[in-house]
């Protein structure tokens, strides 16, 4: 009876662990994918000329990148709009012509 237990336990556990992976990956490919489609929408509105309407406090970003704060521009952006720094550094960048 004990080891008909720890044949359940152990079969539980393996199979929460392949699940576990099978959910990870899917969920990096579909990150992947999301980057992915995030680049070549840029890359379109670039093409196009069409500039991303920015957050509130886009004067606050502007301001410190004429006083030649950059890294406290990106950190302001950061918290305005949610983005990661890779996203905050390029759009600030992108402001700072």
């Amino acid at each position: 009876m004990n080891s008909d237990l720890w044949t359940i336990i152990g079969a539980a556990a393996v199979v929460i662990v392949v699940l576990a992976s099978t959910m990870d990956a899917r969920h990096k490919t579909l990150e992947r994918r999301l980057r992915h489609m995030d680049r070549k929408l840029n890359l379109v509105m670039e093409h196009l000329g069409i500039e991303e309407p920015g957050p509130e406090g886009m004067a606050e970003i502007d301001a410190l990148l004429h006083k030649g704060k950059k890294v406290e521009a990106i950190k302001r952006y950061r918290e305005l709009t949610g983005a990661g720094l890779v996203e905050a550094k390029e759009a600030v960048e992108r402001r700072e012509g």
